[in-house]
């Protein structure tokens, strides 16, 4: 008898380890059938896993630093004076650039001669080809998205092109756009919204080849729009103090470092958006909405 009462602490800690466990496997359990009890949750969990969120926004990140954005230097050192300021406006805002680092970008654009900064033609014109990995990689999401066949070259090549140069005239004049011009954030944000919405819902059309009709390209256009806003809001707030820990920790080197990360989660906001945008599309409330039949087959559901 004397014994119980030493016992009952040792007893209560194995007591609650047990409960705990008990509640563990309850919410696991709930969480397995939640696919099956919401299919649009579960629809949604194996798109993105099947596309590889993190592999492609990786992937998209790399080409844009590597070609894209030197193909955006070209741009504006061959481009007139209102234009490379444009490019500067941009960088500076964008990837939080100050001090040294945004001197650096003035001073690389500021001559305005392609000789002296060591560009030709030949050389713009390589630079500008190369830029195309980036409409490439993009092309390889978008058909990752709705699960459709690589493109053959002679329809893709010329839109690769295309959607490089009209992205690459797009990000010199964002940052006017996202100031509303002048007339502060209650003109920009919508603005941006509407203007991201445009580009991106035209992105999917042009790269996927016309495969997919317009309307149903439509949710994920969306998305990308509220992506691009609350990305950018973030940027304001958190590229110039990142960006600075980061030069001052690493050097020059800091500003590769950072806007690398950045482009990551932009690409990742992006990717997810669109994958997201078929899941949306498929649902048959949706599907009715944009006139999309749906059918059982390889697309999930919606004919194309």
């Amino acid at each position: 008898m004397s014994e119980q009462p030493s016992g009952q602490p040792a007893d209560r800690p194995e007591r609650r380890t047990t409960r705990w466990r008990r509640r563990s496997a309850a919410l696991a359990g709930s969480a397995r059938e939640l696919p099956e009890q919401v299919p649009l949750v579960g629809r949604a969990l194996r798109q993105l896993l099947r596309v590889n969120l993190l592999d492609c926004a990786t992937r998209l990140a790399a080409q844009a630093f590597v070609s894209a954005l030197p193909a955006l230097f070209v741009l504006a050192v061959f481009a007139p004076a209102t234009v490379r300021d444009g490019v500067v406006h941009t960088l500076r805002k964008e990837l939080g650039l100050q001090g040294d680092a945004a001197q650096s970008v003035q001073q690389m654009l500021g001559s305005g001669h392609p000789q002296e900064a060591g560009f030709g033609v030949v050389g713009a014109l390589v630079t500008l080809l190369s830029a195309t990995a980036l409409s490439r990689a993009m092309q390889r999401v978008c058909e990752r998205c709705w699960e459709l066949p690589k493109a053959g070259t002679r329809v893709a090549a010329w839109r690769w092109l295309v959607w490089l140069l009209v992205w690459l005239l797009c990000l010199v004049f964002q940052t006017p756009v996202r100031d509303g011009f002048g007339l502060g954030a209650w003109l920009g944000v919508p603005l941006t919204f509407l203007l991201a919405t445009a580009l991106w819902w035209w992105t999917q059309h042009l790269l996927l080849g016309a495969r997919v009709r317009w309307l149903p390209l439509l949710p994920g256009a969306v998305l990308c729009g509220v992506a691009v806003v609350g990305l950018g809001v973030a940027s304001r707030f958190y590229l110039p103090g990142a960006m600075s820990r980061s030069i001052g920790q690493f050097g020059p080197y800091g500003v590769v470092f950072t806007g690398l990360s950045w482009l990551i989660v932009v690409f990742a906001g992006v990717t997810l958006a669109i994958a997201l945008g078929r899941v949306a599309a498929e649902e048959p409330a949706v599907a009715r909405l944009l006139g999309s039949r749906t059918e059982p087959g390889r697309w999930g559901g919606v004919r194309l």
